[in-house]
């Protein structure tokens, strides 16, 4: 009689092991996202939604990267990347178009552009964040 050890890199997470990871995860890609925002429009001049779009790729290529292996640990078969893919396309629009719509509204509101990056970024970051977890939980990475 042989007893199979679980292999861990397929072996999932409980829910709530899922989402403190998918949480720290955000947390890093927010950094880059974030840091890369501000630096683009500060220091590189860009106007606020190129800049947006570019630090979103980064930050969400962060978060695939770490969260396909650690998080939901999976293979990243190319069914579940092109998945990924799409639900990225998703919430790009979805965060970018917020963002694009907050800040010149909390800029106008406050008259100043750090409130405005901080606000616009942690509301569109938040919503797209919600929907990437219960996206890639319930479809995706299942």
């Amino acid at each position: 009689m042989t007893t199979e050890v679980p292999d861990s890199a397929t072996e999932k997470l409980a829910l709530h092991q899922q989402l403190v990871r998918f949480v720290i995860t955000g947390g890093l890609s927010a950094v880059v996202d974030f840091g890369l925002l501000v630096a683009l429009m500060n220091l590189a001049g860009l106007d606020h939604t190129p800049a947006k779009a570019i630090s979103f790729v980064a930050g969400t290529t962060t978060a695939y990267l770490i969260n396909r292996r650690w998080t939901f640990r999976s293979d990243g078969s190319k069914r579940k990347f092109a998945a990924v893919v799409l639900l990225y396309g998703v919430t790009f629009v979805l965060q970018v178009g917020l963002f694009a719509v907050l800040f010149p509204w909390v800029l106008g509101l406050w008259g100043s552009q750090t409130i405005a990056q901080v606000v616009g970024f942690v509301i569109a970051q938040g919503v797209a964040t919600a929907v990437n977890f219960v996206v890639q939980r319930t479809l995706i990475f299942r």
